[in-house]
């Protein structure tokens, strides 16, 4: 009864259009990853692991918002330090999200090296070296790094107290369930667009490698640890999105500028 007044206020669509938007824009990341990661499997399996991959992602991205109060007890400190030079705090949030930027950092860079030199890596997609299953936890698991970031911002904009707990929870789950199932739709075009170019290969490498600093540096941010006092500051994501959107943009250009050229020879 709860659930049906809330979806009967014009409030709670609102907030659930622009919770969905968001989710969308903050899975960006996820759809960059998962090309990246099913791009390891033969081509009949690729389509199949991003189904699955985003559906167990969405369902454990439900799981956090359902574990939404062990998701609050982990920005609590669980260590502190205090130097001449550097102080700050611990917490189990930013132990996870290091860890992640940490993992995705080694991954992307990895991923590079076996491009530029043209290892045995690179010859061992093709023939299904890798687990289908391993690739989909490995989804899952970063899945969860970038969650927490679209979960607290759910949590951060539905209010409990206007909705109730049932209503408020509807709000969200229903935004992550709208946004995945975007992303699923649009998951394997730009998938295909990513695996068929080479440079774009590249440059989506590279967009890993930034957001993994970004996530480091969010680590350290929210931990707020200060050097001489001056406190770590972390990258604003729309400084990130900005980047992509305008580096993707003149990649384009290029491709439709070697197009024009090969055409007019």
């Amino acid at each position: 009864m709860e659930i049906i007044q809330t979806f009967l206020s014009p409030s709670a669509w609102l907030a659930l259009l622009t919770l969905t938007f968001l989710e969308i824009v903050l899975g960006i990341d996820n759809i960059v990853f998962l090309s990246i990661s099913t791009s390891k499997l033969p081509p009949a399996q690729q389509p199949h692991a991003r189904t699955v991959g985003l559906l167990l992602a969405m369902l454990a991205r439900i799981g956090l918002l359902f574990g939404i109060s062990l998701l609050m007890r982990l920005t609590r400190p669980l260590v502190s330090f205090h130097t001449s030079w550097v102080e700050g705090s611990v917490t189990g949030q930013s132990l996870i999200i290091l860890a992640g930027g940490i993992f995705l950092l080694y991954k992307s860079v990895t991923e590079i090296h076996a491009k530029l030199e043209g290892t045995g890596k690179e010859k061992n997609r093709a023939s299904g070296s890798h687990s289908f299953w391993g690739v989909i936890a490995l989804i899952v698991a970063l899945d969860i790094v970038f969650s927490f970031d679209s979960v607290l911002t759910a949590v951060g904009m539905v209010s409990f107290r206007e909705y109730g707990y049932a209503g408020a929870m509807a709000i969200m789950v229903t935004a992550i369930i709208l946004s995945v199932v975007m992303m699923m739709r649009f998951a394997t075009p730009i998938s295909n667009f990513v695996n068929n170019h080479p440079t774009i290969q590249m440059l989506a490498l590279s967009f890993l490698m930034l957001i993994a600093v970004m996530l480091i540096l969010e680590a350290v941010h929210l931990g707020k640890v200060s050097f001489w006092g001056k406190e770590v500051e972390e990258i604003p994501k729309g400084y990130i999105y900005f980047a992509i959107a305008f580096s993707l943009l003149v990649e384009v250009l290029n491709m439709k500028l070697g197009k024009k050229s090969s055409s007019g020879k």
